[in-house]
């Protein structure tokens, strides 16, 4: 009867184990692909711009900083189908999203 108790906890053991390895597998990978779109996101951004579609980010970026005020940059999105940019900030506690026209500056949408 111990020789069968050893048994199933080992099994039961063994299962955990590959559950657990086959769960920080899924999870390393996550990241990589995250990574891999935000990558493709700035390529998009930079072909633009150097295309002449969008102005420098550095440029849009300081205007919307301007119109924010004191808030907190956090990062930021690029849409190549519209060329538009979403800047994201933090401001009296709340997070704030602006949309900008790539091609202007000009600030198109505000969004808590």
């Amino acid at each position: 009867m111990a020789l069968a108790y050893a048994m199933v906890m080992t099994m039961k053991r063994k299962s955990l184990i590959a559950g657990l390895g086959a769960l920080s597998a899924l999870m390393a990978m996550t990241p990589m692909a995250d990574a891999g779109n935000r990558r493709d996101e700035q390529d998009a951004a930079r072909r633009a711009m150097l295309d002449g579609q969008v102005m420098p980010f550095s440029l849009i970026k300081r205007r919307v900083d301007a119109a924010v005020g004191d808030a907190t940059y956090l990062g930021s999105e690029f849409n190549p189908s519209s060329n538009r940019y979403r800047l994201k900030y933090v401001k009296n506690g709340k997070v704030v999203w602006v949309d900008a026209e790539g091609r202007t500056g000009d600030i198109t949408g505000w969004a808590r």
